[in-house]
């Protein structure tokens, strides 16, 4: 496995107009493999997830990905309901690729390995409209991975899909964990972190309240909102659903 690429998370607050959606989380993650993010709807997950990517811009905070301040690998978005370009199947994962520059004779060797990686070759030109919700995730997978991303940012990728197609899903975010990608996930599907993560950030009230090795978090949580959302209590956060 590759090394992982480190997260470091400062101080990062994020407000829409008067609301605060986060109010100062400070995460340091360096490990390998898979990190998951959990946490009530409305804890801000899913926006922490857009501010490493780059979607959104923090209200204050520092966000550092890599080896120093100046450096950012590339990174790849999967959001829950992936948006599909009304052409082929290939044509998505190509258009995916355009903004790298390739050459076509690598950019069509791409398409091809990743659609063969995701299960979708024998579909290459079929309309990506057309496809069932799992295969569209799927698809969506293969536009990452075929930009060989160094951090993979997933929210919710398995939401509303059936136990057969989100099993194919968690065993290529699996693989291309194993292949040395950092992946950073949001799930509210606890079987699913314990199945896949290495290390779990719980988020509540717009701050990190616990990060710890998976097992042990979600086993013997320390913090009270941790262990109120695990015990599935009332919801424990004070703002509105940008979960």
């Amino acid at each position: 496995m590759s090394p992982s690429v480190p997260i470091a998370i400062e101080r990062l607050r994020y407000r829409v107009g008067d609301l605060p959606i986060l109010n100062g989380v400070d995460i340091t993650v360096t490990s390998p493999g898979i990190t998951a993010i959990i946490g009530a709807n409305g804890a801000g997950k899913s926006v922490l997830l857009r501010l490493i990517d780059g979607l959104l811009v923090p209200t204050s905070g520092t966000i550092r990905i890599g080896a120093s301040a100046g450096s950012r690998p590339g990174t790849a978005f999967v959001f829950q309901r992936p948006g599909m370009v009304r052409a082929s199947v290939a044509a998505n994962v190509s258009l995916a690729l355009a903004p790298l520059g390739l050459d076509a004779g690598e950019r069509r060797e791409r398409v091809r390995a990743a659609l063969d990686h995701v299960g979708l070759g024998d579909r290459a030109g079929a309309p990506a409209t057309r496809l069932s919700g799992g295969e569209q995730q799927r698809l969506a997978l293969a536009r990452a991975w075929a930009r060989k991303p160094d951090l993979l940012l997933l929210d919710e990728p398995t939401a509303n899909l059936d136990p057969a197609s989100a099993q194919a899903i968690e065993e290529l975010v699996a693989s291309m964990a194993r292949a040395g990608t950092k992946v950073v996930l949001v799930s509210h599907n606890l079987g699913q972190v314990m199945r896949l993560a290495e290390d779990v950030v719980v988020l509540a009230d717009g701050l990190a309240v616990e990060h710890g090795p998976a097992r042990s978090l979600l086993s013997s949580p320390r913090s009270p909102q941790a262990r109120a959302y695990l015990a599935g209590e009332l919801p424990w956060t004070s703002f509105a659903a940008h979960s």
